[in-house]
């Protein structure tokens, strides 16, 4: 792993193998049953130009739990890039003040450029229709741990990925990621306009992974292992797009199209924000409650995940063992109310 995650590109089979391990030994502090301080001193930038509230606090979370701690910038109207600061004058500044920076922005291979002015490391938090590389790995370790508690194995394991393909940059780090595996089924489903892109499709295809793009959900999916459904990206789309576009019902994910056309145990997953008004056609909340809804255990998984990303940046990943004790405050046994017991 380089000293930045930036894209799924800089990682290799084995270097999420190592991150997926430690993530597992950081459950237990995630889950707040243990307590480590192996970042204490430490200071993160946590420096969001465009609108977050998940992947913003799950970083901040994920630093603190480590025992370091956080400075939020949130939007672009109160930075100094509003005056007309540079991405590099801005890199080089907070460097000067942070162990460790998230970055997120709404242009496309901004992050990169701000980490090429610095040595500190820089992990891409989203960088406009991109990438968005720690949510491809939280991903990962989602449908691994799914997976292993159902007794499937990934290689040949079919993936459905429906929604925006085109914008939604969670499925492009999503795709990236699992061809670096052994071959697997993945079909995608997108409305028109809001396809794949070409380069990515060959991309997997080329590592030798069947792909197969079909226009509807209104098939037989009973094979499919996981349905990873995405919100679409409006605030992404040009003046043309947006005018006159609507979601059909069609490819909508709710809990009729899971029971007619799935199998009992086809996981559902989200990057969230999932937009709930019913004119929107995202990912259901008739399926709340549900045990194959995976959305919450996904948003749950970040924090392991992002902490074993910092740890292996910041170098303290074999530390973790020598700096445990038990946490000392009240912790519920499920966090939500409608939490499946699997």
């Amino acid at each position: 792993m380089s000293r930045h995650l930036l894209s799924v590109d800089s990682l290799t089979r084995d270097s999420v193998n190592h991150l997926m391990h430690v993530a597992a030994r950081m459950e237990p502090i995630a889950q707040r049953r243990q307590v480590t301080r192996v970042l204490e001193g430490a200071v993160l930038g946590n420096l969001f130009f465009e609108a977050s509230t998940r992947t913003r606090v799950s970083f901040h979370t994920a630093f603190c739990r480590l025992g370091g701690s956080v400075c939020d910038t949130t939007g672009f109207t109160f930075s100094s890039m509003a005056k007309g600061e540079s991405l590099y004058d801005t890199s080089r500044v907070m460097s000067g003040y942070c162990d460790a920076i998230v970055m997120r922005h709404p242009d496309q291979g901004s992050v990169a450029e701000f980490a090429a002015a610095t040595h500190v490391p820089v992990i891409n938090g989203g960088d406009g229709p991109g990438e968005h590389p720690s949510q491809a790995l939280l991903d990962f370790y989602t449908i691994d741990k799914e997976f292993t508690r159902l007794g499937k194995k990934l290689a040949g394991a079919h993936v459905l990925l429906t929604g925006d393909l085109k914008y939604g940059r969670t499925v492009h780090s999503l795709i990236k990621l699992l061809s670096l595996y052994d071959p697997m089924r993945i079909t995608l489903v997108a409305p028109p306009g809001l396809e794949m892109p070409d380069y990515l499709i060959d991309l997997v295809a080329s590592r030798g992974h069947r792909i197969e793009q079909r226009t509807s959900l209104a098939d037989d999916y009973a094979d499919v292992d996981v349905v990873y459904t995405t919100r679409i990206q409006k605030e992404r789309f040009t003046a043309e797009m947006s005018e006159g576009f609507s979601l059909s019902r069609d490819f909508t994910v709710d809990r009729a199209f899971m029971d007619k056309r799935c199998g009992r145990d086809t996981i559902v997953m989200h990057p969230l924000p999932r937009d709930s008004r019913p004119e929107a056609n995202d990912l259901d909340v008739d399926l709340n409650g549900d045990p194959r809804l995976a959305i919450f255990r996904q948003t749950d998984n970040g924090i392991p995940v992002r902490m074993a990303i910092f740890a292996t940046l910041l170098q303290v990943d074999e530390l973790i063992e020598k700096d445990l004790r038990p946490v000392r405050w009240f912790v519920p046994e499920r966090v939500g109310v409608d939490d499946s017991a699997l």
